[in-house]
């Protein structure tokens, strides 16, 4: 694999084997990036997912790309279609690829190629538990995560729920990109705290970009 300390204008953070976090990488591109997440949301608006244990997130989501993560009491999938719309998830815009690929090019992963885009929106007490990505079909390629608006703390475990999980403020323009050996790593936000960005005012948004669908070589595996 790559090196993940290439020189860079911005710090990387290593926060594991396999893990760094690109301190301000998205800065310049963040004001695009917002309004391009308030286009998405006019086709696909944000919503509150519930669990197939009927539990309601915290977190307001929505997706673009060519799938979608959805939750409900079907269990968690990608889909095609948006279920609340029955329509196709908005484009990728054409920042958000341009973005994700430099980023992860950047941390040592030059063929990252996403084919979904989770957007999450956290008002202040939102949180995300620990979790893994465990719903893509390509597990060798990264995930690469875009924090915009108010700081949060980003907790990176191991690869059980139950190992300790170091704790990484984030702030507004940082990208953190895991993939390799710790790919499979549990992760998740703290409760954010109330404040204001003049950016976002009291939200931070999040996009996490993945390889969902897609063979390593770049085409559909099956059906979606």
């Amino acid at each position: 694999m790559p090196s993940l300390f290439p020189t860079l204008a911005t710090p990387v953070e290593q926060l594991a084997e396999g893990a760094v976090l690109l301190r301000g990488f998205a800065l310049a591109d963040a004001t695009d990036l917002i309004d391009a997440i308030h286009s998405v949301a006019l086709v696909a608006p944000f919503r509150h997912l519930v669990t197939p244990g009927g539990q309601r997130m915290s977190v307001a989501m929505t997706n673009c790309g060519d799938v979608g993560w959805v939750s409900d009491d079907h269990g968690y999938r990608y889909d095609a279609t948006d279920p609340e719309t029955g329509l196709r998830w908005p484009t990728l815009p054409p920042r958000f690829l341009a973005l994700a690929s430099r980023a992860a090019s950047a941390a040592g992963f030059p063929e990252f190629l996403p084919d979904c885009c989770l957007v999450n929106r956290y008002d202040p007490g939102a949180r995300l538990t620990l979790h893994q990505d465990r719903n893509e079909r390509a597990t060798v390629a990264p995930i690469v995560s875009v924090s915009l608006g108010l700081p949060a703390t980003f907790l990176f475990g191991g690869l059980t729920r139950s190992a300790p999980a170091a704790r990484f403020q984030v702030e507004h323009g940082d990208v953190a990109v895991w993939g390799g050996p710790a790919r499979m790593r549990f992760h998740g936000v703290l409760p954010l705290p109330d404040g204001e960005h003049p950016a976002t005012g009291r939200l931070r948004f999040n996009l996490t970009f993945r390889e969902a669908v897609r063979c390593r070589n770049g085409a559909p595996e099956g059906e979606v």
